[in-house]
């Protein structure tokens, strides 16, 4: 009985063949939720999260905060890879902000338990809007090419007794999250209805970013992640 060489094995062959031609991606995010939105994709990629001032410039639209914020972490990522020189010169960067807007107002993550309580309150029984700007870079210097887009989403909330935020709130899970809640989690019981992209509002539209992708040189396959489109 003879035995085959795994490493001969057609399977093997494949998934080597589609590793040697997969462009590195490299996400400038933290976040669990972005993530698992890669791995859900079949998008390998390393983690290497961005450090950015958050900071909301006076009279700037929501739109133009996010994709500004996301495009700052998607270079500061690329610089500080470069820097370290840890990652390939030919990696794919992608880099995300996500934001809740209510009245106008940019609500970002909570400071503690009683602004987390405040944001739910505001929330509760209306509907408000969740900006996530997303931005892709590849590529090193002049030679860089940098893409970036928007999505704006409707999310309603059903009405919210006080009990019932105190208690969603003790759970922990809104307090890493722009607008004190996540859509993903115990959240998804609050919300009852959305119009737009369900996955920007959990912080990266995946068919935005496939798109983008696309804008700078790379290729989404199925079932073979990310390659060189050019």
């Amino acid at each position: 009985m003879t035995t085959r060489d795994p490493l001969l094995d057609p399977a093997h062959l494949v998934r080597a063949a589609i590793a040697a031609d997969a462009v590195p991606v490299v996400l400038a995010s933290q976040s669990p939720r972005r993530r698992d939105l890669l791995d859900l994709v079949g998008i390998a990629h390393t983690v290497r999260p961005a450090d950015v001032d958050e900071t909301v410039r006076a009279g700037e639209p929501p739109a133009d905060y996010v994709e500004r914020l996301a495009r700052e972490k998607a270079r500061a990522a690329a610089h500080a890879a470069a820097a370290a020189g840890d990652v390939d010169g030919d990696s794919l960067i992608v880099a995300a902000d996500t934001t809740v807007v209510i009245d106008g107002e940019i609500l970002g993550k909570p400071a503690d338990h009683a602004d987390a309580q405040a944001m739910l309150r505001r929330l509760a029984g209306r509907t408000h809007e969740v900006f996530t700007g997303i931005a892709v870079r590849r590529g090193a210097g002049d030679a860089a090419r940098e893409a970036a887009a928007v999505e704006r989403v409707a999310v309603t909330f059903r009405a919210l007794a006080d009990d019932e935020i105190a208690a969603y709130v003790e759970t922990g899970e809104p307090m890493d999250k722009a607008g004190a809640y996540g859509i993903q989690g115990f959240g998804a019981t609050i919300v009852t209805r959305i119009e737009g992209d369900y996955f920007a509002v959990m912080g990266l539209s995946l068919v935005r970013t496939v798109a983008l992708m696309q804008e700078v040189g790379v290729a989404y396959r199925f079932e073979r992640g990310v390659q060189d489109g050019d």
